[in-house]
C-alpha cells in the first residue's frame, strides 16, 4: 500500500476550526496531531510566505501522508515526527517561545482504523498492535495476555465505560489459561461471548468499548493530555487560540475541566471580598457549550458524530 497517498483522512468540523483558530496570514500555528493534513492543508492555505505551521504526529504513515499532502507549502510547513505531548520543546528547539494557535484532532485516525494491520479495529482480523508510535514496544496483545483480571476490569470499566468490564476481564482470563489471545479477531469474539445476547444487539458493536480501552491505556491517551494541555495554553500568544477535538465523554471531560482552570483558576473561598491567591485567568473559553458538526456531515461522516470541540482565548495582560 501506498501510504502517502491512501491515508484516508476526513477533516472533522474543518470550518469550525478554521473559523475557531481565527488565522493570522502572518502567525505560527501548530498542528499537534497532524494525522493526513487535511486541518494543516486549510490553515497553510490562509498562511503567507512569513507565516509558519508545525505538524507534528508520533505516526509514521502520518508523517509520510502529510508531507505528500502539504509539499506545496514547504516555505512555511515544518513537520515533526513525535508526540504532542513534546510540544513545547519541540518549539523551543526552533526559538520558538509563542505561537498564535493550537489545534488537536484527538482519538484514532480513519486510516489506523481502516488498515486492518495496525490491529486498532474489531471489524478485521489482525494482530493485536494499536500502537499510534510504531517506535513503541509494548502492543495490545501485551496487555491483553499480561494485565491481571483487577487491571483489565479497571481499564475496560474507566476508559472503555462499559457496564460489562468485570465480566469480559474474567472472560479474557479465561480464554488466556488455554493459549495467548494474538489477534483481534479473537478478542472480539471473546468480548462477544462475556456480553448477555439480548445487549448485544444495542449499542454498537459489543468489542468497541473494550477496543477504546486497551488503546487508550497502551498509547496514554488521557495522561498525555492532562499533563500537557496547560502547557500548551501558555505557549498562546495574546489572542491566540487552541482548538481541541475529542470523541468520547473522558477526552472532553479533561479539556473542559483544563479550559476552566486556565479561565477561572481563583483558589479562594467564595466567601472572600476579593482574590488573594494571586491566580490570574489566562483567557476564555469562546463558547460555553461544545461545538458540534452540523447533520450534513455527520450524515456525510459517521465519524464525526461523537465529536465535539471546544475553543480556548488566550489573553495576556501587561504583555505577558
Amino acid at each position: 500500500m501506498d501510504e502517502e497517498f491512501n491515508f484516508k483522512h476526513i477533516p472533522i468540523m474543518l470550518n469550525q476550526v478554521i473559523d475557531g483558530l481565527d488565522i493570522k496570514p502572518d502567525g505560527t500555528y501548530v498542528d499537534g496531531t497532524l494525522g493526513g493534513g487535511g486541518h494543516s492543508y486549510e490553515i497553510a492555505k490562509r498562511l503567507t510566505a512569513g507565516g509558519r505551521l508545525i505538524g507534528i504526529d508520533q505516526d509514521e504513515a502520518a508523517i509520510k501522508a502529510a508531507t505528500a499532502r502539504l509539499s506545496e507549502f514547504t516555505d512555511r510547513v515544518i513537520i515533526v515526527r513525535s508526540n504532542y505531548a513534546q510540544m513545547v520543546s519541540v518549539l523551543e528547539s526552533m526559538g520558538i517561545g509563542q505561537v498564535d494557535g493550537i489545534l488537536l484532532d484527538l482519538g484514532v485516525s480513519s486510516y489506523q482504523l481502516d488498515t486492518a494491520e495496525r490491529g486498532f479495529s474489531y471489524m478485521e482480523d489482525a494482530p493485536l498492535d494499536m500502537r499510534m508510535d510504531t517506535r513503541q514496544e509494548k502492543t495490545a496483545k501485551d496487555i491483553v495476555n499480561n494485565y491481571s483480571q483487577a487491571e483489565l476490569t479497571k481499564i475496560i470499566r474507566d476508559y472503555g465505560e462499559d457496564k460489562f468490564a468485570a465480566k469480559i476481564a474474567a472472560q479474557i482470563v479465561k480464554f488466556r489459561e488455554t493459549k495467548p489471545i494474538e489477534t483481534t479477531g479473537e478478542l472480539a469474539d471473546i468480548i462477544k461471548s462475556a456480553i448477555p445476547v439480548k445487549f448485544r444487539l444495542t449499542g454498537g458493536h459489543p468489542a468497541k468499548r473494550t477496543f477504546q480501552a486497551i488503546r487508550i491505556e497502551l498509547n496514554r491517551e488521557l495522561g498525555v493530555l492532562e499533563e500537557s494541555i496547560e502547557g500548551m495554553i501558555d505557549l498562546l500568544s495574546d489572542k491566540g487560540r487552541m482548538a481541541v477535538i475529542t470523541f468520547h465523554s473522558l477526552e472532553d471531560r479533561i479539556v473542559k475541566s483544563a479550559f476552566k482552570k486556565a479561565e477561572s483558576p481563583c483558589t479562594c473561598p467564595p466567601n472572600f471580598p476579593i482574590c488573594v491567591c494571586g491566580n490570574k485567568s489566562k483567557g476564555f473559553v469562546n463558547s460555553r457549550k461544545p461545538i458540534v458538526p452540523a447533520d450534513e456531515e455527520m450524515e456525510r461522516n459517521p465519524r464525526s458524530k461523537s465529536s465535539k470541540l471546544r475553543i480556548f482565548v488566550r489573553r495576556r495582560e501587561n504583555n505577558e
